[in-house]
C-alpha cells in the first residue's frame, strides 16, 4: 500500500507541476486555444437549450470552437458550467466571456481536470492493477503498469498543460479492459460505450473491443450460449447509447447535425504537422492536389481497415486478455498512422494501452514513450510547455529504465548480438530525438522552410511508429492460439 500511495502522490505532483505552466492559446486572441474551447463549451451548454448545442446560430457560432465531441463531453461541459456559474457567472456569460482569462478561472479549470483524474482515471488504473495482480507472480508487474499509467507524461502534458480531458475517455477505456479481465463483459461494454460517447477517437479501440467480445461469444461452446451472450452485450450497448443520446433524439435535424460535427471531413487530411504516414509522405506527394477531401477520406478508410484486419482477426480467433492489450496498441497505432485528420495528441490513444503491457515490453514501451513525448513537442512549444516536456521526457527515460531493470520479459530475445543491436539502435534513436529537439528550440529555420523542424520531427517520429507497429503486431501474433482461453472466465 505504501508503494501505491507514493506512486499516486508522485503522479499527482507531476500533474500539478505541469498545471503551473501556460495553456493552449493563453493570451492569443481571437481564437485563443483548446483551453478556451473547453470554457466556451461550458458557456454554450449552460446558456442554450440542448437542441442548439451543435447547431450554428446567432448565439452559437460553430466557427468559434463549436462543439465537435459526442454528447457525453457536452454533458460534462454542462456540469462544469454549473459549478463555474456558482463560483463566478462571468466565467460562462454568453458572448461576453469569450477569451475569459484570470488566475481564479485557470485554477478552476485545472481543478476540473484533477477531479476527472480522481473520479475516473486513477480509480480505473488502481482497479486494473488490482485485477492484473491477483496472482502473486503478477503483483510486481501490475504495480509497474500502474506506475506508468500515473507517470507517463504525455497525458498530463496535454490535459493539464495544453488543456483537455483525455483522462476521462482513456480512464473509461482502462475501466473497460479491467472489467473484461474480471469476466464482466457487459460492464465492459458500458464503460467502453461511455468512452466512445465521450470522444469519438475511441474508435481507435473499437475494433479490438468488438472482436474480443465477439470471440468470447463464439467460444461459449454452444449456439445457445453464443446467442445469449451476444444479445446481452448488444442490449447493453444499445441501452447505453440510447440513454446518452436520448436528449438529442427528439429532433432529427439536430441529431444529424451532431453526427456531422463528429466527423468533419471538410477539415482536410491533417492540420498541423503530425507523425502520420500521410503527413510524412506529403513532403514528396501533394495529396491535396491529387485528391479532394472525400476521395482522401475514402483512401484513409480503406488503408486503415486493411491494415487493422490482421490484428483483429487474430484477436477474434484468440480472445485472450494478453492479445487484447496488444491489439489495443496495434489498432490505435494503425489508426494514428493511416486515418483521416489525425492530431498530434492522438498518439495518447496508443501510449496509454501500451502502459498496460509495460511489464512485458518495458524496453520497447519506454522507447515508444520517449518518441511520443518528442513527437508532440512542436504542439507543446506553442503552448509554452517546452520546459516540462523536455524535463518529463528525461524523467521518463530514468524512471522507465529503472522500473524495467531486472524484469526482462521471458519472451524477449536473449541473444547477446541481438540485444546489443537493440541497445545501439535505442541510443542512436535517442540522440536523434535530442538533436532534433535542441535544434528546433535553438536554431531559426530558413525563411523558405519555416516548418522545417516540425516536419523533421514528424517524419522521424513516424518512422519510429511504423517500426513499433510492426514489432507489436509481431508480439501479438506470437501469442499461442487458445493458450490462455481456458484460464479465463468467459461469460
Amino acid at each position: 500500500m505504501e508503494g501505491i500511495a507514493i506512486v499516486t502522490v508522485f503522479g499527482i505532483l507531476l500533474r500539478w507541476g505541469v498545471s503551473l505552466f501556460p495553456y493552449s492559446g493563453a493570451g492569443k486572441p481571437p481564437m485563443y486555444g483548446d483551453y478556451e474551447a473547453q470554457r466556451h463549451w461550458q458557456e454554450i451548454t449552460m446558456n442554450l437549450p440542448i437542441k442548439d448545442w451543435y447547431i450554428n446560430g446567432t448565439d452559437n457560432d460553430l466557427l468559434y470552437w463549436g462543439l465537435d465531441y459526442p454528447p457525453l463531453t457536452a454533458y460534462h461541459s454542462y456540469v462544469c458550467g454549473l459549478v463555474a456559474k456558482l463560483i463566478n457567472p462571468a466565467f460562462i456569460a454568453l458572448h461576453s466571456s469569450r477569451g475569459y482569462e484570470s488566475y481564479e478561472h485557470k485554477l478552476f479549470m485545472r481543478y476540473s481536470v484533477f477531479l476527472v483524474d480522481l473520479l475516473v482515471y486513477i480509480p480505473a488504473a488502481l482497479m486494473f492493477m488490482r485485477i492484473s495482480g491477483k496472482n502473486k507472480a503478477g503483483k510486481n508487474g501490475s504495480m509497474m503498469n500502474y506506475a506508468m499509467l500515473m507517470i507517463y507524461p504525455g497525458i498530463f502534458l496535454i490535459d493539464y498543460g495544453h488543456f483537455q480531458y483525455n483522462n476521462a475517455s482513456l480512464g473509461l477505456l482502462i475501466a473497460a479492459v479491467t472489467a473484461i479481465m474480471s469476466g464482466k463483459d457487459c460492464l465492459a461494454s458500458v464503460f467502453f460505450s461511455l468512452a466512445l460517447n465521450y470522444k469519438q477517437m475511441e474508435l481507435y479501440h473499437a475494433l479490438p473491443i468488438f472482436f474480443y467480445l465477439l470471440g468470447t461469444c463464439i467460444k461459449q461452446g454452444s449456439f445457445t450460449g453464443f446467442v445469449v451472450k451476444l444479445i446481452k452485450i448488444g442490449i447493453t450497448v444499445v441501452l447505453t447509447f440510447t440513454i446518452v443520446w436520448a436528449p438529442l433524439l427528439t429532433d432529427l435535424d439536430a441529431f444529424l447535425q451532431v453526427v456531422g460535427r463528429l466527423f468533419p471531413f471538410n477539415r482536410g487530411l491533417f492540420e498541423d504537422k503530425v507523425a502520420s504516414v500521410w503527413c510524412s509522405l506529403s513532403v514528396l506527394i501533394k495529396f491535396k492536389n491529387l485528391f479532394d477531401n472525400s476521395q482522401m477520406a475514402l483512401i484513409c478508410l480503406v488503408t486503415t481497415a486493411v491494415c487493422v484486419i490482421p490484428s483483429s482477426i487474430h484477436l477474434f480467433l484468440n480472445p485472450t486478455h494478453r492479445a487484447l492489450k496488444y491489439a489495443l496498441v496495434n489498432s490505435s497505432l494503425i489508426f494514428f498512422l493511416f486515418s483521416f485528420h489525425v492530431h498530434e495528441k492522438s498518439i495518447l490513444l496508443a501510449t496509454i494501452p501500451a502502459c498496460l503491457i509495460f511489464t512485458e515490453e518495458h524496453f520497447t514501451v519506454t522507447w515508444f514513450f520517449l518518441v511520443s513525448n518528442i513527437s508532440m513537442l512542436p504542439l507543446l512549444v506553442k503552448d509554452g510547455l517546452e520546459i516540462p516536456t523536455l524535463a518529463l521526457t528525461v524523467l521518463t527515460f530514468i524512471v522507465s529504465n529503472n522500473l524495467g531493470r531486472g524484469n526482462s520479459s521471458k519472451t524477449e530475445n536473449t541473444d547477446n548480438l541481438w540485444n546489443s543491436l537493440q541497445w545501439f539502435s535505442y541510443y542512436l534513436s535517442l540522440i536523434g530525438l535530442a538533436v532534433l529537439s535542441i535544434s528546433s528550440l535553438t536554431i531559426a529555420p530558413p525563411a523558405r522552410y519555416p516548418d522545417l523542424f516540425p516536419v523533421l520531427i514528424s517524419i522521424y517520429s513516424c518512422a519510429h511508429y511504423c517500426i513499433f507497429c510492426v514489432y507489436f503486431h509481431y508480439r501479438q501474433f506470437k501469442i499461442k492460439f487458445n493458450r490462455e482461453i481456458n484460464k479465463q472466465k468467459i461469460q
